[in-house]
């Protein structure tokens, strides 16, 4: 069964920082692009950041210069290093990625479960 595994979430304070991690298991060929989104409450997932195989990046733009994103294609799997978190940045961030199913001819998106990273002021 494949699936994506999230760590890294917790409560920090204004200004620190979070490094989240997820890695994708199961029967996987490969992973495409790999990214984060993030929901806060009464809100809707938006983007935070992804990242191609090839490792092309794109970041929301509330987040530029103060998170990045990188990846391990051997290990299928996606960082977001969080810093200067504000309260703002108060939410579940789920990881997102289209993986290559072990045959390596199909390919699906799948969405991890959630991290919650609460910034206190």
């Amino acid at each position: 069964q494949v699936q994506l595994v999230e760590s890294g979430g917790g409560l920090v304070q204004t200004g620190g920082s979070l490094r989240l991690s997820c890695a994708a298991s199961g029967s996987i060929f490969s992973s495409n692009a790999m990214g984060w989104y993030r929901q806060a409450p009464g809100k809707q997932r938006v983007l935070v950041a992804g990242i191609t195989s090839g490792g092309r990046i794109n970041y929301g733009d509330s987040v530029q210069g103060r998170f990045t994103v990188s990846r391990d294609n051997a290990k299928n799997t996606v960082y977001l290093q969080m810093n200067s978190l504000k309260p703002e940045d108060t939410a579940v961030y789920y990881c997102k990625a289209d993986l290559v199913d072990y045959s390596g001819r199909y390919h699906r998106d799948y969405w991890g479960q959630g991290t919650r990273v609460t910034v206190s002021s």
